[in-house]
């Protein structure tokens, strides 16, 4: 856990960062094969988040099984295998990182961007198209890109930007959670 050199020192000099680490320790003494984690990167460093996100994957790998609570859904998003949304208590959602953050659609950068919209809106398949940040944001599934490039090109629109949209966790979590609060 990266405490070696600091093992002289009395538990009250520890920083928050290296009692974390020193629990995580005392946890691993047993050899347990399900390990329980409450905002295991709290109060680490940039080094030591990437080194406790390793850690968390490095014990995956050996076979036991890690529950992460945690707020923080970016890290979530780079850790975890498989997540579970609690709203009041309750699981609102479960499924692996890429299942609850599905497919968006396609952002697509064009010029003209105003003809893109237009051809774009007459696309099949295309359900809805926005423009956001100087982008089109289309709600299509994202294995029609290649056709959607064609059919922008064949217009004469210039495509030069064309890429998958996915959700956050943290938009997923959103809308999960504000949906239900609203019931």
């Amino acid at each position: 856990m990266g405490l070696a050199e600091r093992s002289s020192d009395k538990f009250k000099a520890y920083s928050l960062g290296m009692k974390q680490r020193l629990g995580i320790a005392a946890a691993l003494l047993k050899d347990p094969e399900l390990l329980i984690l409450d905002e295991p990167t709290n109060g680490l460093d940039p080094k030591g988040m990437a080194e406790m996100r390793e850690l968390i994957r490095e014990l995956g790998r050996e076979g036991r099984t890690v529950l992460v609570s945690s707020h923080l859904l970016g890290e979530v998003e780079q850790i975890c295998d498989r997540v579970g949304v609690i709203l009041r208590g309750r699981f609102v959602a479960e499924g692996s990182v890429s299942e609850l953050r599905g497919s968006a659609g396609l952002a697509v950068g064009a010029a003209p961007l105003d003809r893109a919209q237009e051809i774009a809106a007459q696309i099949e398949g295309v359900e809805a198209v926005q423009v956001r940040d100087g982008m089109l944001k289309l709600s299509v599934d994202p294995g029609r890109a290649g056709y959607i490039n064609y059919r922008l090109v064949a217009a004469g629109v210039e495509v030069f930007e064309l890429r998958p949209l996915q959700q956050s966790l943290e938009e997923v979590f959103l809308q999960l959670t504000e949906t239900r609060e609203a019931i």
